[in-house]
């Protein structure tokens, strides 16, 4: 069994959903694991707390009145990076896109159970946790690329180009592993966790967001290659 690289009782966890059944089920659980628990029921109050208790992750749902989780995802997003589940009785495949789009780390649909629940936390907890990887050297891709892990820093056709964290880690582990198969289930598990090596729609979406950055013509990519049905390969490196 995997050791955690947190404990538990240092971690503040701040629940924002209008439904006080929801808020109380959802904080009853995350107590019994000894987690610390704070409440909104809309997305103004979220957004005091979020300034007030700097919560070490938010579970934020989707369907509010007034400022709804999308758009407090959106005004989160703009001040922090915390890592944000986010709630939904919806299904649409659309619907999860559109969260992640706007920096949601992860989705669950209502009604969920509490393992589920706490599973996904104890993974994205460790995540943000992590020291991020890092490579002494800069990689000079070609004359168009250049990456340097150290400095956390991405050089696209001469201009800086900005990152999201899981954008960041997939890219180090694809680059990290230059000119070999990286299978599905490998990245997905070494960028997301374990708990997510069914889950192939986040590893397309952020692949697709990586390609818009780096490629010339994503729709052609030459760095982010696919092989189909099993998984990705980053381009062969020269003399690295």
């Amino acid at each position: 069994m995997e050791h955690e690289v947190f404990d538990q009782r240092d971690m503040t966890i701040l629940i924002v959903d209008d439904e006080p059944r929801i808020r109380d089920f959802v904080r009853l659980n995350l107590e019994m694991e000894h987690y610390r628990v704070i409440e909104s029921s809309n997305g103004l109050e979220a957004l005091e707390q979020l300034r007030e208790h700097l919560p070490d992750l938010v579970v934020l749902d989707v369907m509010m009145p007034e400022m709804d989780g999308f758009e407090t995802l959106k005004a989160i997003r703009e001040v922090s990076n915390v890592p944000v589940v986010m709630l939904t009785v919806r299904q649409s495949e659309q619907d999860k896109i559109r969260g992640l789009d706007l920096g949601a780390d992860d989705y669950i649909a209502k009604p969920f159970s509490p393992p589920e629940l706490l599973s996904r936390i104890r993974a994205l907890l460790r995540r943000s946790l992590m020291s991020p990887p890092a490579r002494k050297t800069e990689i000079v891709v070609d004359k168009n690329l250049t990456i340097d892990f150290t400095r956390r820093e991405v050089t696209v056709r001469g201009e800086k180009v900005v990152l999201r964290p899981t954008e960041y880690r997939l890219l180090y582990h694809l680059v990290s592993n230059a000119g070999r198969l990286m299978t599905h289930e490998t990245l997905l598990s070494k960028v997301w966790g374990r708990e997510y090596r069914d889950e192939a729609h986040y590893l397309r979406l952020y692949i697709t967001y990586l390609r818009q950055k780096i490629e010339e013509d994503p729709a052609h990519p030459r760095y982010i290659l696919t092989e189909r049905g099993v998984g990705y390969r980053f381009k062969e490196l020269d003399n690295q």
